[in-house]
């Protein structure tokens, strides 16, 4: 029970669950808050565990006490720690426990903090003692514990210990709870007074039902511990560096010339006994088992507990086992005086005049139970039990003074499974302990015994076989005890698992290789008699392989006997044969043979055919792999990586290295990993490369078949980081994309046979990097020729480009203002600024700009730009910050908020300050939320103040609920802070410029030029400038930067990773398969591999960086497609329904869709001079600057619309453009033959809201009436410019077309319409919606045609490792003869495919997994937008956690028969509505990071808005919300009655009549004024 409380977490580390007795958990609790508090009062905790998953009892426990800052009782630095002990004076708080996986050579990590004065202990199991021994031998001589849980569980191996019995190490067993408790502080009170490393080992098993104990007292851990010479340990320091050559340390011991008095302890009582403690000497082999190095130098002295009376001289000497031995009595007898607890070197029970002894090196739980539970008289009389406490320095003298003097023969029993040797280490103990030295007359006789298993039930029976045996005129020697096998009811081996997130790779390979792969190391690979971990070992994996290759060279010759033979019942084996046997050597070809020789052995029927197709596998040349982790790369040697590479064999390996990102500055430089990929390229035999799945998907293909083709080693290191192995994907990629981004992990490929085809070896594959390294390259070119010639300034010229940059910029920027400010008169103003979305910042700078027009010397800086250390130094700071997520800082002043929070060395008290937060009240409607309205100011407020700082006036607070927004609350405070500055009489203050507005910069763009063309020159930035940022949106791109390394980045001292959004402009979502091919070719070259199918009917690529923006244009303008108008304001992409079931029908629709996309778009000619002119041709063209030729927009005018505009087609019965949602809704009305008649006109549609702002609201589009088809371009047209005459150009928050027609109202905008028209609209014609979903799966139109529509989740299409969607629609555009339509639910049909192409296109859908639409109604259902980590607007994740979200609703919907039901849900990150999510039945909309509000009951068809339910809920309580609702839903429906209906009718809602009452008789109020 004891290993069971004290190691639960190492047995779960090893995957190894024990049966658990009902009292576990409390005896848990009591051994771990009392063993806990020693390790508490170490520095570091070392948890040594296969799976960083699988968080145990124990480290659960030691990170809680982290986490609660729990106090222990030895401190370094008490002066600057946190709490102090009025028992105990300054204390620690624990702040290190590391979890290490057991196959990264873990023991690596405890040198870095030894070597720094900190203790270090381990929680592990033995199996990694043997893999430690190098470092053993170096640890012995630090003050390190171990605690070792002997494995297998229940059948422990004690080889595991006397293998490294001569390390060095002390070695203390226990065997209870209670001796837990007390030996594991005694290993550490050991360590510390001795300075020797200490391995405390025991048998989990041994004490399951032990009785729970309590915790032992603090003060007895004090006075145990001695924290006197603690304190100069601490104080030590070391010069050794080396982690495996011997540097001479070794702990010592200072002593007198007197030799110290040693105290003696009374006698023990005979049932329990040690030796009457005589002055012992260690024997010869002891010395060398824990003496240390014979050299005399020292790297560190502390002092002991001698006793000396007198002191003449001080010499310092290595600590030697009679010091051990004094110092452990010592610990032992302050623990017996304080607890009557006693314990010794070997301890004894048993009677007294015994004169047999079993002395047990393993578990002794049943034997001592048997033994003293023995009743029947004689049975085990006269027999004792013998132990060792302490197990090394092993103590000859010592033992033979514990048995009694009656003691004739002793049964050594061993329980040591690997047994190299006839006889056992520790019967070679015992036999020189007790039959060696001057008089060995009347020694007992020892008998050695091998210990196997033994249950409870057969103790007993076997205790009378070993004593039969001992008793025995002739005793048998090594006679076995108990079972060599365990029996598997009591055990769950730990079984070597691959992390389920490994598995991408491993995907990856079976999809490229197929049945040709082989993997010599798979954990699942049948190997007989093998072990799982040694199967798993690549050393084994290359010796399989060497081996497999053998075999095969073996079957090549019996293939070409078998060519020759007559055993075939025909002939026509033998040509077969003879081909592929000339082939074999040739892996295309023997490939390509290999199945017509397979068919052809299959029909022959003969038993030279059966022969050979027992082996049918070596017919195909393999591709043969070894798999491992970054576990290999701490020792090339050792893992078998050096091995590959020096055999020069054609063997891959696939090392998958898992340290995230974020990991990398707070690595143990003493752990460092070697790079493979660095030490593969200087053997210069091998193909090496470096891939990231979750970076370039592509790239890890062409790795893959590249190594597979390479004739030699070949070495691909994966990236795949993760901290836990149930890492979502997420998590992975944000961190992979940190890593590749910023150089950590750069992608490349080295085929050294490159240069005899006369290319490049090396190709590197990281694009961002590629320009980055290039500069590097030159600098450190250059900077190497400055340091030859001044070695004197090398230092100074090869700084590292971290934070020493950053550093400089800020220092560079500040001096810059300085000496600007100079010659300025007045008084200083310093503005700091931390803006979110820009209100903050343009506060500043006007504020800044304000106090220079009233003679003040300001400067302004971001905060996160400011030098900490120069704020003491300020006069008068001003401090601006917006509110982000849940009450934190805005990014670039958080580092800034975190320096001042944290430090307590500012003295701000010479500085005057005031702050200016800006917040929303009704963010965080719920009042325990509300804490966070205008947080970061608050929290800067009160900081300042604390450090000293002296309010100039009061925080100001800026509301976004306020009339005018936080300018309300501005207002009011600016005009104090003059006051305050005495600037407030300032006459003659300018006229201050209005601020620069969209309208502004379209009308000054000269027609969408801007500076666009001169910003794609410069190589200086990867942005371009902020007026050209609104301008590139018109033509089809937006600028963005990826939000998953922005803070990493900023940390690196570099830009945002800026990269752009191209959106390609689609008529009605239809495009053919060369367009397809375009498009695909287009995201893999130019973008990050992906396409996103948007919910308008077109297709989006992301990751384009600026140097291929122009490439990409261009790519889609070979495509005969375009990107103008795709985005900005202007009319967007026409919509139109994909009706795959009427192709004639829709064929008329679609041409009406084009017709009206072609007949809005802009007329400037500026996207072709930017885009597609080629800078060198002689076309002759306008200028992009300048006005030798002005563009004239006959729709639009030269400030085009005041927002975006947007027209759908729907085609009833079929919603799925989701027709009222658009500007310009238009219904198809079908004529009496059965084609294109007309429309019902709708106008006034639009999604987008902000939060809070009641004044802003989604809207459905209003009924103007009948139009005709002919008609219908010019409709669109008048509608278009009656908003362009009337919209709001003041406020973009209330200028789209919804907010044009609500303040007119809906009769006065059509009767403008109807004017420009010239003609009015006819009643509208009747019409009738089903649905607003997709129809999945295949359907055939009325000319016989197929069409399959695919479900695409989300509408992202990419390869993964289990879902190649990607490769597969590549693979189908190229023999598709018909049509890709893309839906407005961001789903894609395969349109028009003939019958005679059906079967090869399901094969092939078959074959890339496109052909699975067996999903739940909900997720076929659902939606999202891109959100994170592209888009600048997001507040929270969409297209990347709906699909987690939604799994998580899976079971319930299962449990309550809804899995088939449609539910239609939507995900956005931000309010602005993208993905329509104001129309589903249920929504949630991103408020901030991991915060949602979510609204119910929207019509199932699209006709009806929903409504807010609940504010700013996370995924627990969406769950806790969503679960028993699907409940009753599933209960309480009609029949047909959909989810959005029902929620109303339930009352959970009330059902939203228009866009006017979408704020009104909500759940929960959104914005509820505070109390």
């Amino acid at each position: 029970m004891l290993g069971c409380a004290i190691t639960k977490c190492m047995i779960r580390e090893n995957f190894v669950i024990p049966v658990w007795t009902p009292n576990f958990e409390a005896t848990l609790f009591s051994l771990f808050f009392s063993l806990q508090k020693y390790l508490a009062t170490l520095h570091v905790i070392l948890s040594i565990q296969p799976a960083l998953g699988l968080d145990s009892e124990f480290s659960k426990s030691l990170h809680a006490l982290v986490s609660k800052r729990t106090v222990g009782v030895v401190a370094k630095q008490p002066e600057v720690l946190f709490y102090e002990n009025p028992s105990f004076g300054a204390v620690l708080i624990l702040n290190q426990v590391l979890p290490i996986r057991h196959n990264t050579d873990p023991l690596l990590s405890a040198f870095q903090p030894l070597r720094s004065g900190q203790f270090v202990s381990v929680t592990t199991t033995s199996t990694i003692l043997l893999p430690a021994i190098p470092h053993l031998y170096k640890l012995a001589q630090y003050p390190i514990v171990i605690h070792a849980a002997l494995q297998p569980y229940a059948r422990p191996d004690y080889s595991e210990i006397t293998s490294i019995r001569q390390c060095g190490f002390t070695f203390l067993q226990s065997e209870t709870l209670q001796e837990g408790q007390d030996i594991a502080l005694s290993a550490h009170a050991l360590a510390m007074q001795s300075g020797k490393g200490v391995i405390h080992f025991f048998d989990p098993a041994n004490s399951e039902r032990d009785h729970p104990i309590p915790a032992e007292d603090l003060g007895l851990v004090k006075n145990i511990l001695a924290l006197d010479g603690v304190r100069r340990y601490q104080a030590a320091s070391t010069s050794e560096r080396s982690l495996y050559v011997d540097e001479g340390r070794c702990a010592t011991i200072e002593e007198s010339s007197v030799t110290s008095t040693d105290s003696r302890r009374n006698q023990p009582s005979p049932v329990k006994r040690g030796p009457p403690e005589p002055t012992v000497k260690a024997t010869n082999s002891d010395e060398s088992s824990i003496g240390s190095s014979p050299r005399d130098s020292s790297a560190d002295s502390r002092s002991t507990l001698s006793s000396a009376t007198s002191l003449n001289s001080i010499t310092a000497r290595p600590v030697s086992s009679e010091d051990i031995y004094n110092f452990v009595l010592d610990i032992w007898r302050n623990i017996a005086k304080a607890t009557g607890r006693t314990y010794y070197p070997f301890e004894y029970s048993g009677p007294d005049n015994a004169e047999f002894a079993l002395f047990v090196f393993g578990s002794t739980g049943v034997f001592v139970d048997e033994i003293l539970a023995a009743n029947s008289p004689g049975e085990f009389d006269k027999c004792g039990i013998v132990t060792a406490r302490l197990y090394r320095p092993w103590l000859g003298p010592s033992m033979a003074l514990t048995l009694p003097k009656s003691v004739r023969r002793i049964a050594v029993l061993e329980q040591i499974r690997k047994k190299t040797t006839k006889w056992g280490p520790v019967l070679l103990d015992v036999l020189t302990s007790l039959r060696t030295g001057p008089s060995t007359l009347g020694a007992p006789m020892i008998v050695g015994h091998q210990l196997g298993y033994v249950e409870s039930a057969t103790a007993r029976q076997a205790l009378r076989g070993i004593f039969q045996n001992l008793r025995s005129q002739s005793p048998i020697q090594n006679l076995e005890v108990g079972s060599r096998h365990q029996p598997t009811s009591r055990v769950d081996e730990y079984s070597l698992e691959q992390p389920r997130i490994e598995t991408a790779y491993m995907k990856i390979l079976d999809q490229v290789f197929g049945e040709r792969l082989h993997i010599a190391n798979r954990l699942d690979a049948a190997n007989a008699g093998i072990s799982a971990n040694l199967a798993a070992n690549p050393e084994f994996g290359f010796g399989s392989l060497l081996a497999r290759m053998d075999h095969r060279k073996r079957f090549v010759n019996e293939v070409q006997e078998a060519a020759t033979s007559r055993d075939f019942v025909t002939n026509i084996p033998h040509y077969w044969l003879s081909e592929w046997a000339l082939s074999a050597d040739d892996p295309k070809k023997s490939n390509d043979l290999a199945k017509e020789v397979i068919a052809r052995l299959s029909t022959d029927g003969s038993s030279l055919a059966s022969q050979l197709l027992s082996s049918k596998s070596l017919f195909f040349t393999e591709s043969q792999w070894l798999v491992g982790s970054d576990a290999w790369s701490y020792d090339l040697g050792n893992s078998g990586v050096h091995h590959v590479l020096a055999s020069g064999a054609n063997v891959n390996m696939l090392i998958i290295d898992s340290q995230p990102w974020s990991e990398r500055t707070a690595a143990d430089a003493t752990r460092r990993k070697k790079d493979i990929g660095l030490y593969a390229m200087n053997f210069g035999n091998a193909y090496v490369a470096s891939v990231a799945v979750y970076s370039s998907y592509t790239q890890v293909l062409e790795a893959m078949i590249e190594a597979d083709q390479f004739d030699g080693p070949s070495i691909v290191v994966a990236y795949l980081p993760y901290n836990k192995e149930d890492d979502s994907p997420l998590t992975v990629l944000q961190e992979t994309k940190k890593a590749v981004d910023l150089g950590y992990w750069p992608l490349y490929r080295w085929n050294p046979h490159n240069e005899d085809k006369g290319e490049a070896n090396f190709q590197l594959d990281s694009e961002r990097i590629k320009q980055e390294l290039e500069d590097f390259l030159r600098r450190d070119n250059h900077l190497t020729q400055l340091m030859n010639r001044h070695p004197e300034f090398s230092a100074n010229l090869s700084e590292s480009y971290g934070t020493e940059v950053r550093a400089l910029q800020k220092r560079k920027a500040k001096d810059a203002f300085d000496k600007m400010l100079e010659s300025l008169y007045g008084a200083p103003m310093t503005v700091l600024f931390a803006s979110d979305n820009g209100n903050a910042e343009s506060l500043a700078k006007r504020l800044g700009n304000r106090g220079k027009a009233r003679g003040l010397k300001s400067k302004i800086f971001a905060m996160d730009d400011f030098p900490l250390e120069d704020l003491p130094g300020e006069e008068n700071m001003v401090m601006i910050t917006a509110t982000a997520g849940q009450g934190e800082f805005p990014q670039n002043g958080r580092a800034f908020w975190d320096a001042v929070k944290e430090t307590t060395e500012l003295d701000l008290s010479s500085i005057n300050y005031t702050v200016f937060a800006l917040g929303d009240s009704h963010y965080w409607p719920r009042k325990e939320d509300r804490i966070y309205y205008n947080k970061p100011g608050k929290d800067l407020d009160a900081r300042i103040a604390f450090l000293g700082g002296k309010r100039l006036i009061d925080i100001g607070l800026g509301d976004d609920q306020d009339p005018d927004s936080y300018q309300t609350g501005y207002n009011e405070w600016e005009p104090k802070l003059w006051q305050a500055l005495n600037v407030d009489k300032v006459e003659g203050l300018p006229e201050e410029p209005p601020p620069i507005t969209n309208e502004d910069i379209k009308i000054q763009s000269n027609f969408l030029r801007g500076t666009i063309a001169e910003g794609l020159e410069d190589a200086a930035t990867g942005a371009i400038a902020a007026s050209d940022q609104q301008l590139t949106k018109f033509h089809g791109t937006y600028m963005q930067d990826d939000r998953d390394l922005r803070d990493e980045r900023k940390a690196q001292g570099l830009e945002p990773a800026y990269a752009f959004m191209i959106r390609c402009r689609l008529n009605g979502g239809v495009a053919t398969p060369y367009q397809w091919l375009q498009m695909d070719q287009i995201s893999t070259s130019y973008g990050n591999e992906t396409m996103k199918m948007t919910t308008r009917q077109t297709f989006q690529f992301h990751g384009v960086i600026k140097s291929k923006l122009k490439p990409a244009m261009r790519g889609i303008n070979k495509a005969l497609m375009t990107t103008i108008a795709a985005c900005g304001d202007v009319n967007r992409n026409v919509m139109c329904s994909v009706l795959p079931t009427k192709s004639a029908y829709h064929r008329d629709v679609h041409q009406v869709s084009a017709k009206i996309s072609d007949h809005l778009l802009p007329a400037t000619t500026a996207y072709h001079e930017i885009w597609l002119k080629d800078t060198f041709s002689d076309e002759k063209q306008e200028k992009v600057a300048g006005n030798a030729l002005v563009d004239h927009e006959p729709l639009y005018g030269p400030t085009y619309l005041p927002r975006k505009f947007k027209i759908t087609i729907a085609i009833p019965p079929n919603n799925d453009t989701d027709v009222y949602a658009h500007d310009v809704g238009l219904i198809a009305i079908k004529g009496t033959n059965g084609r294109l008649e007309g429309f019902n006109v709708l106008a006034g549609g639009g999604m987008g809201v902000t939060h809070n702002n009641k004044k802003t609201y989604p809207r459905t589009g209003s009924m103007l009436g009948y139009a005709p088809a002919n008609q219908i371009h010019l409709v669109c047209e008048k509608i278009m410019l009656v908003q362009r005459d009337n919209g709001d150009r003041t406020n973009r928050k209330h200028a789209r077309l919804k907010y044009t027609i609500d303040d007119m109202g809906v009769e006065v905008f059509r009767s403008k319409v109807e004017d420009l028209l010239e003609w009015k609209f006819q009643p509208p014609k009747p019409f009738h919606f089903t649905s607003n979903i997709d129809t999945f799966g295949w359907q055939k139109d009325e000319l016989g045609y197929n069409h399959h529509t695919f479900f695409i989740e989300n509408g992202r299409i990419e390869d993964t490792p289990s879902f190649p969607m990607k490769t597969g629609l590549r693979e189908i555009a190229k023999i598709h003869k018909g049509e890709f339509r893309l839906t407005g639910n961001q789903h894609l049909c395969l349109s028009n495919v003939h019958d005679n192409d059906l079967d090869n296109i399901k094969e092939m859908m078959k074959t890339y997994k496109l052909n699975n639409i067996q999903f739940s109604g909900l997720r076929l259902s659902s939606s999202a937008c891109v959100a994170f980590p592209t888009c600048g607007l997001a507040m929270a994740e969409s297209e990347r956690y709906l699909p987690h979200l939604i799994t998580k609703l899976e079971d319930c919907l299962e449990e309550n028969g809804l899995r088939h039901d449609s539910i239609v849900m939507r995900m956005t990150g931000c309010p602005n509505g993208c993905a329509r999510p104001w129309l589903a039945e249920v929504a949630f909309v991103g408020k901030a990071y991991g915060a949602y509000n979510m609204y119910l009951g929207g019509g199932y068809h699209g006709q009806r808005l929903n409504k807010l339910y609940r504010s700013s809920i996370q995924e627990e309580e969406i769950l806790e919300i969503m679960k028993p609702m699907l409940g009753r839903y599933a209960k309480e429906r009609k029949p047909e009655e959909h989810f959005g209906d029902w929620v109303i009718r339930a009352g959970f809602v009330k059902a939203t009549s228009e866009g006017k009452t979408f704020h009104e008789d909500v759940a929960e109020e959104e914005g509820d004024e505070e109390d």
